[in-house]
């Protein structure tokens, strides 16, 4: 039954992983077409095609291997220039070559260079929309992901109910009553399972968090608890016990003190947050993974020196969808309830969606933020020579920049190479 929870784990990510593509790709196709632009193909994944349906002038269809996607404009680059296609690829190497290759496969989209519905002829802000367009897809699946999450589910809280109670104070670093220990002070007063804490000391308490801060500040001190119980306030006097703590400083130096003990455990359950704290941690997120994007070679050269001395990986540190897929088997397989289940999953693919919005934000080719610095760029020239008036320059020549599209396209498999490795022989696991 675990291997077979581990296996729909796995199912689902992908799922959701070719639910997050075809969003994105979306994100590219209804700006494109809203602005005209002709669009050949739609394809959620690459590989062979295993479905395929035209509608209009666009093919929609799912290709095998479900780790992207891709929507194919007519003229994403003008058209090439004349010297280049009448000198096709003679004297060139290998990178000429390369440019020749994108240059023909662009000119083959083009119904002639009077052709009006390509990219290359929107003006620069469509661009940049059509292109923006599929990864603030996958930022609002996941804020969308985040507030059923937060606000459909919640989070698990510790809450002010009292869920059970110690017997004694225990002694220091021991785990259990023993004969000579003192009673616990909360079951000395009376207090009950199912109780509700509603404030301490004359300070309201919405969470444990509060009530056990309140609690470990005062030892020794008579505090008046107001409880709830079956629907009626009650007000009882306590004096939490005064036991000995130990703290750790950043510098290693370890303090002890007295702490207040009251001897009560809460109820844990899910508490669901306002409407805006899924948008709020989304962004939050968008953070903590530019952090890592920032740091993405050497995060993945660290990934590949465990990968090869076997040592503990970064929990924090990049994964490829192989070890987001184990993780999401790990998730599924858990023996905890189906609902703290589903919230695990729900945040995976949060999380991967808003690392998909950040990656493809890189402004290097072949990702969207490349193509959106092509545009940019154009439109700086563009400014600029109105601005001093000049003629208008020629649209920016992409396929110039093949050279180093391809050496991007390199690194990128060579990290994903190695991350995919670690994720099978050194993974990182939630447990």
């Amino acid at each position: 039954m675990e291997v077979l929870a581990f296996v729909i784990g796995v199912v689902l990510m992908v799922v959701g992983l070719a639910v997050s593509i075809a969003l994105h790709e979306l994100g590219h196709l209804w700006p494109a077409k809203k602005f005209g632009v002709r669009v050949g193909q739609y394809m959620i994944g690459f590989g062979p095609t295993l479905w395929s349906r035209r509608f209009g002038e666009t093919e929609y269809g799912v290709k095998a291997i479900p780790l992207g996607g891709y929507i194919s404009m007519a003229g994403m680059y003008p058209p090439s220039p004349r010297a280049a296609r009448r000198d096709g690829r003679a004297g060139g190497g290998f990178f000429a070559t390369l440019v020749q290759d994108a240059r023909d496969a662009n000119d083959e989209t083009l119904h002639g260079e009077d052709d009006t519905r390509v990219f290359y002829r929107l003006p620069v802000w469509k661009r940049v929309v059509v292109m923006l367009g599929g990864p603030v897809m996958n930022l609002l699946f996941a804020i969308v992901l985040f507030a059923i999450l937060l606000t459909g589910i919640g989070i698990q809280t510790a809450t002010t109910t009292v869920a059970r109670l110690s017997e004694c104070v225990p002694a220091a670093g021991a785990s259990e009553c023993a004969a000579s220990d003192p009673a616990a002070p909360a079951a000395t007063a009376g207090i009950r399972p199912g109780d509700t804490l509603v404030s301490i000391g004359g300070e309201p308490v919405a969470d444990f968090s509060e009530a056990s801060a309140i609690i470990r500040s005062s030892p020794g001190e008579p505090l008046v608890f107001v409880i709830e119980r079956d629907g009626t306030e009650q007000s009882i006097t306590i004096t939490p016990a005064a036991v000995e703590s130990g703290a750790t400083a950043a510098d290693g130096d370890t303090t002890t003190g007295q702490v207040g003990f009251l001897g009560v455990g809460p109820v844990v359950e899910y508490v669901r947050q306002p409407i805006w704290v899924g948008p709020q941690m989304a962004i939050e997120n968008v953070g903590a993974v530019a952090a890592i994007i920032w740091q993405l070679p050497v995060k993945v050269w660290d990934t590949g020196v465990t990968l090869v001395t076997g040592g503990e990986r970064d929990p924090n540190g990049p994964l490829s969808i192989v070890g987001a897929g184990r993780l999401s088997g790990e998730v599924a397989a858990a023996d905890s309830p189906v609902l703290n289940r589903v919230a695990g999953f729900l945040s995976l693919l949060a999380s991967l969606n808003i690392a998909l919005f950040v990656f493809n934000l890189i402004p290097l080719l072949p990702l969207d933020g490349g193509h959106i610095a092509v545009a940019l760029w154009e439109g700086i020239k563009r400014t600029w020579a109105k601005i001093f008036r000049r003629p208008p320059p020629k649209p920016v020549d992409a396929t110039k920049l093949v050279p180093l599209t391809f050496a991007v396209f390199i690194a990128l498999v060579a990290m994903g190479g190695i991350l995919i490795l670690a994720d099978l022989f050194n993974p990182v696991s939630l447990f």
